[in-house]
């Protein structure tokens, strides 16, 4: 089955009802159908070879959304980027790819322009020198092309490497039907939620609220201003929205530079949190904002389509800070070096199956066979497990500290800093040291109203921390810097520490 047309099966028949609320536009579940069959049919036309990779590059608008389900509707292979993707990045996609079509928002031509990168073929949301307006598409809707679901690419998302070269996430319609049927299972979803989207649809995270909402017949709000919080938690109640999702960030923000606390949410049903831990001290502040609202703290890569696990709301406080247990269908496990489970206490690689899990990394057959192996997905995410089953990651392996020969969590020391109730955002990174070899530096932006010292806060992990394990040093930002899925950029911060010492 094509994943389109998994998405729409049900909700294809609901007419008039709006599936997609963006600022003072709306789409019916009946015209968004019909402007995605549009598309597939005039890429039927076109001078491409399924399947092609079609490239999209635009904000959350109903643009992308038709563009990406009609992408995936004529049997091609959409490649989502964010308009944030980089030069180099964009290069490398559009060589490596073959691109010849791609759907790109007016407002960002310009910019790609720059980037002398071109499709033969361009769709944007405007009229604009020669390329073609889908919204005035001639109205011969094309069909739902079959597929073999569980070899057929759907989509490849593309995520920046470690080595500098892009990482694309191959994944087929059958992973995509499987993580989506999974998380509307475990969340409970009804035609009658409605989420508030502000996370970027270029990032698995955003497109995952699109799959699981549509396929039930939901409705979907795009708020592409998350930077004036408060004007966002207006929206979630002027539209009655029932869910909310965001990473890490996105709650710290919320929860230390935003009305949040002083708000009442009486349709608020149920928030996501994945995209990396959210340190315990932000998960209890979450649970006392929001009180009679369902929140699930979850955990999931690009590679493993969206979502690997999720901890029930109503073990929050049992088993606080857990990422909780395999999603439906899905198992997770943690295993040592040798490939076997570990014992509760023990620390491990997280390790995951399911019909999640990707075909493998676009053009890289050497990294994929060290990340996937025996159809099991290795995540590089250390953790450990309880004595019921319960996981608990507690660091990414590139991301230790290797200071005085022992191995330390910037984790451990975030969390901590976190407890201190005027931060907002926090990020340790290991620096070089003359004896020790590495040492801790701790990157912190803080509530606009207070001021806060870096002694402060070096003492403040002094009274908790051996000496190997504090900060040598503290550095304030007004905002940490972000990647595109909004998570905070850690090797970004790598770059800015050694051009400061290259400069020295």
């Amino acid at each position: 089955m094509n994943f389109t047309g998994y998405v729409f099966e049900h909700s294809k028949a609901l007419t008039d009802k709006i599936a997609v609320f963006h600022r003072d536009s709306t789409i019916s579940y009946k015209d968004l159908y019909s402007l995605v069959l549009t598309i597939a049919g005039h890429l039927e036309k076109l001078p491409l070879h399924v399947p092609d990779k079609i490239v999209i590059v635009a904000d959350n608008s109903i643009f992308f959304i038709a563009a990406y389900f009609g992408i995936i509707a004529s049997g091609h292979v959409a490649l989502p980027l964010s308009p944030e993707f980089g030069e180099t990045n964009f290069q490398y996609v559009f060589a490596s790819c073959g691109i010849k079509c791609a759907f790109i928002q007016q407002k960002w031509m310009k910019r790609l322009q720059g980037f002398k990168i071109k499709a033969d073929i361009t769709f944007t949301d405007a009229a604009v020198g020669g390329a073609t307006d889908i919204f005035k598409l001639e109205k011969k809707p094309g069909i739902i092309k079959d597929v073999n679901e569980q070899e057929d690419l759907a989509i490849i998302i593309f995520t920046s490497g470690s080595t500098g070269v892009p990482k694309g996430a191959m994944l087929t319609h059958y992973n995509l039907m499987y993580n989506t049927t999974s998380i509307t299972q475990y969340l409970a979803l009804t035609p009658d939620d409605r989420i508030m989207v502000v996370l970027p649809f270029s990032y698995c995270f955003g497109t995952s609220l699109l799959h699981t909402h549509l396929r039930v017949g939901g409705q979907v709000v795009i708020n592409n201003q998350f930077m004036f919080p408060g004007k966002v938690l207006d929206e979630i109640n002027e539209k009655e929205c029932t869910g909310f999702a965001g990473v890490p960030s996105t709650f710290q923000i919320l929860l230390r530079r935003s009305p949040l606390k002083k708000m009442k949410f009486p349709t608020l049903r149920y928030v996501q949190q994945a995209g990396g831990k959210l340190t315990n001290a932000f998960i209890t502040e979450l649970i006392e904002a929001l009180p009679t609202t369902r929140i699930f703290i979850m955990y999931g890569q690009t590679e493993a389509t969206a979502r690997l696990s999720y901890l029930p709301p109503e073990m929050l406080s049992t088993k606080l800070g857990s990422i909780g247990k395999g999603i439906p269908g899905t198992k997770i496990e943690v295993l040592d070096k040798a490939g076997k489970p570990v014992k509760p206490g023990e620390t491990g690689e997280i390790v995951a199956s399911g019909g999640n899990i990707m075909k493998g990394y676009w053009n890289d057959p050497d990294t994929t066979a060290k990340t996937i192996k025996e159809g099991k997905l290795y995540t590089g995410d250390l953790g450990t497990v309880d004595d019921d089953g319960f996981v608990y990651m507690t660091e990414r392996e590139k991301d230790i500290i290797k200071s005085s020969g022992y191995r330390v969590s910037p984790k451990e020391i975030e969390d901590h800093i976190s407890s201190i109730p005027d931060v907002v955002e926090v990020a340790v990174i290991g620096i070089p040291d003359e004896i020790m070899g590495e040492v801790p530096k701790a990157f912190v932006s803080i509530t606009k109203s207070k001021v806060l010292t870096a002694q402060e806060i070096i003492t403040h992990c002094q009274k908790h921390f051996p000496p190997y394990k504090v900060p040598k040093e503290v550095e304030f930002l007004p905002d940490l810097p972000k990647n595109t899925s909004n998570k905070v950029d850690k090797p970004a911060l790598r770059r800015m520490e050694l051009q400061k010492r290259g400069a020295k």
